[in-house]
């Protein structure tokens, strides 16, 4: 982001009209003391408001919101969200891990609610917030210390219902890819089998939930489970690991493998309902 010009001039060559920044500082955990983590926050967010300004709208972006200060100020987490969401941001950023806790602990109720009442849909990101699982696979790779926790956070959010409770939310899991999303839905019905309880086959969209694919999944197969609603498109532009895919939609518009109007869905409808971006 050294050149916003320069960036906007490559995401025409690319074919990208919006972009949706997500943080990279803020993939696994940073700070432990809660006012350190707000003013970070504050930070990072009011320079994404400003590129937001620079990048004429086409730079859009998810909020890093203070997150140890949900249980005694949510006040605080609200403003803050208030603001980012009046200066561009369209989403608020997650990791499958926050403060020692998996996504479905009520902890994050209150986050939940503000994600519904604002209109933010809530963005789990490949990260991990946990010091303690961070640093107990520091030695593995990134595959078990940021997917996997994100996986994870999916299967939890359903068996949990959670979805049911706060209907408002867009959820929503990004550079993972869609691979895995037969296995857990899977999974899962499987569980509600053996509790005598349905589970949909449409699950993710009844659930209100978005999975960000890529170029190397097995689509036909994945779509077979996830619904064609249900997916979108990513390239991790500016990162340099197996999720990044710069040409990843003139890529997936070549893709034989599926017809022509679920890439549409795929490459703009999807995305645009997700993040509600007009």
């Amino acid at each position: 982001m050294l050149s916003v010009e320069s960036r906007l001039a490559h995401m025409d060559e690319l074919g990208i009209e919006t972009q949706v920044l997500y943080p990279t500082l803020f993939l696994r955990p940073v700070v432990e003391q809660a006012e350190r983590e707000r003013a970070l926050c504050k930070s990072y967010n009011r320079w994404m408001g400003d590129l937001w300004q620079r990048g004429k709208g086409r730079l859009r972006w998810v909020a890093k919101p203070p997150l140890l200060l949900l249980e005694k100020t949510p006040a605080a987490v609200r403003d803050e969200l208030e603001w980012s969401k009046n200066h561009g941001a369209c989403g608020v950023f997650m990791r499958g891990l926050e403060c020692e806790r998996p996504l479905g602990s009520p902890y994050f109720y209150p986050l939940w609610e503000m994600s519904g009442e604002l209109d933010l849909p809530v963005c789990i990101h490949s990260a991990n917030g946990s010091f303690l699982h961070h640093d107990f696979f520091a030695e593995d790779t990134t595959f078990t210390k940021f997917k996997l926790t994100v996986v994870g956070a999916c299967h939890t959010l359903i068996e949990k219902e959670l979805p049911k409770q706060f209907p408002k939310v867009r959820w929503g899991f990004v550079e993972v890819s869609a691979q895995w999303v037969p296995y857990v839905l899977n999974d899962l019905a499987d569980r509600y089998r053996r509790q005598g309880k349905s589970f949909r086959a449409d699950a993710l969209a009844a659930n209100n939930m978005w999975v960000a694919c890529e170029n190397t999944d097995d689509l036909p197969y994945v779509l077979s489970y996830a619904g064609e609603n249900s997916l979108m498109i990513g390239t991790d532009y500016g990162h340099h690991d197996p999720s990044s895919e710069l040409n990843a939609i003139r890529l997936l518009r070549k893709d034989r493998r599926i017809g022509p109007e679920t890439i549409e869905k795929i490459l703009e409808i999807n995305p645009r309902r997700f993040y509600g971006i007009d």
